[in-house]
């Protein structure tokens, strides 16, 4: 029992190392191509050490994204290095069956995927928004594309971003008609919420915007232009909710996605790629070991049919391979609306499927 100890110290400690070691330099490698392409953005108003901070706040995110292929890496790394000195060989002549020696590799592993979700939770939602603040050169304003989004029967609403208290900043509604005609666009800089303690004798409660500039159109087809200083609008949004449903998937904690479902659910509304981002998330665990499982099986087998490095080639192009397959199928819950859960966890099941089998079966 002493023996086996030490063995799954030695073997625990080789792994997590090799891992540290795939995940830090996968990393880095990234980090030095997106710095390459950045620079070709540099102009007045965005210099070289501009796009540095950019890429080293987007670094957080990078990390996570490469944890399962460092993960997969450094598993093969470390298993094949102890296979290449025979040691692999000695630990299985002991006793120890390859699910012993497996368990242990996935022990250090664990650690990153720990590592990874208090990343996701805490660290990438602040680092995503301050590096796009540097990019824009704008006080964190989200791009049309994105935001908050909501149809009722006479009006479209568009909000590029909203802070933690409420405050609105590019705010777009498009006033319909009852039969479906643009009777007004108005667009304002900026917004927020004037509750009752905020008031004043002349003002309600509710939404207000600044620097208003609103264009009616007119039943002949002309329109008009006019300005307002402020503005009150109905809008169908809570402060403490708008936050939340402004913000982009990969810039959300965890518990912020789930928070955001819930505020969709209340409407009976939902956005596929949120919850496509949450199951992402939440399953990433799972992603990670099933890897280490395939990892595994690559190197357990004479090393005499196939060299090392060529395990190691295959296990990181299976490594992207499952990335790509994540995404693929990510984009296809978006497309069909087929269950984000089912879709995100076919990949991980299938390679965790895989890796059991190669694993009992390899000679």
């Amino acid at each position: 029992m002493f023996q086996h100890q030490i063995l799954k110290n030695y073997v625990r400690k080789q792994a997590f190392f090799a891992i540290l070691g795939a995940i830090g330099g996968l990393t880095l490698l990234k980090f030095l191509f997106d710095y390459l392409a950045e620079i070709e953005d540099v102009k007045d108003g965005y210099s070289y050490l501009d796009a540095f901070y950019y890429i080293v706040l987007s670094t957080p995110q990078s990390l996570q994204e490469y944890m399962p292929i460092g993960a997969l890496v450094g598993a093969v790394i470390g298993l094949g290095l102890l296979a290449n000195n025979s040691e692999l060989t000695v630990i299985q002549a002991s006793g120890l069956s390859r699910f012993h020696i497996v368990a242990w590799v996935i022990q250090p592993a664990m650690i990153f995927v720990l590592i990874g979700l208090l990343l996701s939770q805490f660290v990438i939602p602040t680092t995503n928004q301050l590096a796009r603040q540097i990019k824009s050169q704008q006080p964190l304003i989200a791009t049309s594309l994105n935001g908050y989004w909501e149809k009722t029967d006479n009006q479209i609403i568009h909000i590029d971003y909203a802070d933690t208290q409420g405050k609105l900043k590019n705010v777009k509604i498009w006033q319909l008609s009852n039969t479906g005609k643009l009777q007004s666009v108005i667009r304002a800089e900026t917004g927020s919420f004037y509750s009752p303690k905020r008031l004043t004798t002349t003002k309600q409660a509710g939404w207000f915007l600044n620097d208003v500039k609103q264009i009616s159109i007119n039943a002949n087809g002309s329109s008009q232009l006019t300005q307002h200083e402020q503005l009150s609008v109905q809008l169908p949004i809570e402060p403490s909710s708008i936050y939340l449903l402004t913000l982009r998937p990969d810039d959300m904690s965890l518990s912020d996605l789930a928070e955001h479902q819930r505020l969709l659910a209340k409407d009976n509304h939902r956005s596929l790629p949120h919850e496509v981002a949450f199951w992402r998330k939440s399953l990433s665990p799972f992603a990670v070991l099933s890897l280490v499982l395939v990892a595994c099986s690559f190197v357990f087998g004479s090393l005499r049919s196939q060299s090392l490095g060529f395990r190691l080639v295959i296990a990181l192009l299976l490594g992207l391979l499952f990335s790509y397959v994540q995404d693929l199928v990510g984009f296809i819950s978006l497309s069909t609306g087929f269950s984000p859960l089912l879709m995100v966890l076919f990949p991980i099941v299938l390679s965790a499927i895989m890796g059991i089998y190669l694993i009992k079966t390899k000679h």
